[in-house]
């Protein structure tokens, strides 16, 4: 064979085996769950519903993906799929609400500690497989965060982990969008090493004043315009559009949650007192190690905490870190989740809420609202999620034992009721979920 006839061969096979890929990977992306019907009935369940307490040899009846019945009388239909779990445990599907999984490498846009208009969802890899183990360990939703680099980071992006769907069909539909603010070492660290503002926290504060004044300037001149423009003043001027004061402009409106990364006493005062300044709604403390030490005053601002169970000494400002804070917290009135920012914990989210019944006295019901319904509402839709109640997205996890166990694992997922993971599944519990060609797996 002529060495051109080689090459011309040579494209023939290349293109054959892109073909193949391609058809492979669109397979995979469409087939997502397995068919089923889109009515059924959990039947002989234990539930913890996460909104009324346990519920002893109770049924959930799903219906077109929401929670049509739960309860031990629940009716449903002559012919409609029944499941008779006996006796085993289902809960909420579990949320996480500080993660930064399926982001690849592009978390922090340190370049300005003021990045408010980058968005996640740009950054937003759904084919990654972190989605995959979170949806093993039955987490259903989490919210993916800008790092922590940046005083005001970016917009988070809120996601169901429908693994195997294509990205639009695993964005939460609905929710609201977050805000990353951060505070203390990270920031400091980041810019200081490069020379610039901020390296102290005096300095980080300073950056976020100066940007709320820019922004409070910028809310005036549109909402004049706007208010000419609704008159029909022909004359109005529009204001330079600015993307980043944009988004800071949304937050005095009280159209972003603001979820702040945090750990030291001192500057929870300092961040509730700048948003009392400048007017707006802090949703929740992340990490929050020392909430314990001001409790009264979170509970007093509105915010809830996003905190780990008994991580510390990882970093400077985790040494008075002690595993009670999340229960102390609770004790005082704070909102409480529990939650991973960790490709590996989020797997063991009902672990980590477990420890605060060890550590702290939770009851079972309080562990339980810590990585369901309180999440939800960090993340904005506990309207929606977060608990077994009627007319809610059926989002359900199926034990194989007693969930706040080290030796539970998650059975079955269901998400808006299509089952996403089955452990006696072949295929790594995704039922009809092909796999990659490339990879072997």
């Amino acid at each position: 064979m002529s060495l051109a006839a080689r090459a011309a061969w040579s494209r023939t096979l290349l293109l054959v085996f892109a073909l193949v890929m391609l058809a492979a990977t669109l397979s995979a992306q469409s087939a997502g769950p397995a068919s089923q019907s889109s009515e059924f009935v959990i039947k002989n369940a234990t539930i913890l519903t996460a909104s009324h307490g346990r519920i002893e040899h109770g049924s959930i009846y799903v219906k077109n993906g929401k929670i049509a019945a739960v309860g031990t009388d629940v009716s449903a239909p002559a012919g409609v799929q029944a499941v008779d779990v006996n006796g085993a445990f289902v809960t909420p599907g579990i949320i996480d609400p500080h993660s930064h999984m399926a982001l690849d490498d592009d978390v922090n846009e340190a370049t300005s500690p003021v990045v408010p208009h980058m968005m996640m969802k740009d950054a937003f890899v759904y084919t990654d497989k972190e989605i995959y183990r979170a949806l093993a360990g039955g987490v259903t939703s989490a919210l993916l965060l800008h790092g922590s680099a940046d005083m005001i980071g970016g917009q988070a992006v809120v996601i169901k982990t429908k693994f195997g769907l294509s990205r639009d069909q695993m964005l939460f539909p609905g929710a609201p969008q977050s805000i990353k603010f951060a505070s203390g070492e990270n920031p400091k660290r980041v810019f200081g090493s490069k020379g610039q503002l901020p390296s102290t926290r005096m300095g980080n504060f300073e950056v976020m004043r100066e940007a709320f004044i820019q922004a409070q300037e910028y809310r005036r001149e549109w909402d004049e315009y706007n208010a000419k423009a609704q008159k029909g003043d022909k004359d109005a001027k529009m204001p330079h559009r600015d993307l980043k004061l944009e988004a800071l402009a949304d937050v005095l409106r009280g159209k972003l949650l603001v979820q702040i990364h945090i750990y030291r006493a001192d500057e929870f005062l300092t961040e509730i007192a700048l948003a009392n300044e400048f007017g707006y709604k802090i949703r929740a403390f992340h990490h929050a190690l020392e909430a314990y030490k001001v409790p009264d005053e979170i509970a007093k601002s509105g915010a809830a905490i996003a905190t780990f169970s008994d991580w510390w000494g990882y970093k400077y400002e985790a040494f008075d870190a002690i595993p009670w804070n999340a229960t102390m917290a609770m004790r005082h009135g704070v909102r409480v989740a529990i939650k991973s920012d960790s490709d590996d914990y989020i797997r063991r989210l009902n672990q980590e809420a477990a420890k605060t019944m060890r550590y702290g006295g939770a009851t079972e019901d309080e562990a339980i609202k810590m990585i369901t319904i309180n999440p939800a509402w960090i993340i904005g839709v506990d309207d929606k999620t977060g608990s077994i109640d009627v007319g809610k997205d059926a989002d359900l996890v199926l034990w194989n034992s007693y969930p706040l166990s080290s030796y539970a694992l998650a059975d079955k997922v269901w998400i808006d009721g299509q089952l996403f993971f089955d452990r006696s599944t072949p295929g790594y519990g995704m039922p009809n979920y092909k796999s990659d060609p490339e990879e072997g797996q």
